[in-house]
């Protein structure tokens, strides 16, 4: 079976590096024209010349920092400018911002809903009217596994995307009669730029590869997963092969989440 998404549109946030570079390729590759949003212009260029090696439609760059409501505004504009449409949204941006509960300020609080949450609603609030309208859509919420199994320390990540998948579960209401479908997506451990930031953090003589190799051992699955393998479930989702999927949290994690 091919998720053949000819004719589509998909934004992506998040989309110059790791897991949402590879939910672009994929989708590029499917059939589908595709928006990548980031923040850095240079890394997005770069991000560009990837996709359009195997893309099937068009690829189009737009420098957007997602906290921001009038940034978020901005590039929806230039998105509709561009393709005239948008049928396909994935809300991937973010980082993973932890620390005691005590040491977190309001303003880092702040920070992370407006960048995890406040950007799915505000780009979803945009996109969701012609999706309505069609009868036609696919909202993507890429969160993590500690939406569902918060730990000590897990803060404000963890909250914030615990509110990103109740999110979803309500859309998936609210799109289900307009064949509007709305799922979540949970990352594991999957290679992406911030465990290469951090393997340079931890100024050590062991290689990138031996470092994924240690986390991967408390994998059940015995390794850290490929943006890849990411990137295919989103492809799938996004296709009429999941045309009755809705609603759903999917785990992309190795069985390293004690919740389903």
């Amino acid at each position: 079976m091919d998720a053949n998404l000819a004719g589509r549109v998909a934004v992506i946030t998040g989309a110059s590096k790791g897991i949402g570079l590879a939910i672009a390729t994929r989708m590029a590759e499917s059939g589908a024209g595709v928006a990548l949003l980031a923040r850095r212009p240079d890394v997005l260029e770069q991000a560009k010349a990837q996709v359009a090696g195997s893309a099937k439609g068009r690829v189009h760059v737009v420098p957007c920092d997602v906290s921001k409501a009038d940034a978020v505004a901005a590039a929806y504009e230039e998105v509709m400018g561009v393709f005239g449409r948008i049928d396909i949204l994935v809300n991937n941006a973010g980082t993973s911002q932890t620390g005691p509960f005590t040491s977190i300020t309001d303003e880092v609080w702040q920070a992370d809903l407006d960048l995890k949450l406040f950007a799915a609603i505000r780009l979803t609030r945009l996109v969701w009217p012609q999706m309505v309208e069609r009868r036609w859509g696919r909202v993507i919420n890429v969160l993590n596994i500690g939406a569902k199994a918060p730990r000590a320390g897990g803060a404000p990540t963890a909250v914030s995307r615990a509110a990103g998948m109740a999110l979803t579960k309500v859309l998936a209401g609210e799109g289900a009669p307009h064949n509007v479908l709305v799922n979540s997506l949970h990352v594991g451990l999957i290679d992406s730029d911030q465990w290469v930031r951090r393997h340079a953090q931890r100024q050590t003589n062991a290689t990138y590869a031996a470092f994924l190799d240690e986390m991967g051992r408390g994998v059940p699955l015995g390794r850290v997963g490929h943006p890849e393998e990411f990137a295919n479930v989103a492809c799938f989702l996004a296709s009429d092969l999941a045309s009755y999927v809705t609603g759903t949290s999917i785990n992309i994690d190795g069985n390293l989440s004690p919740v389903m």
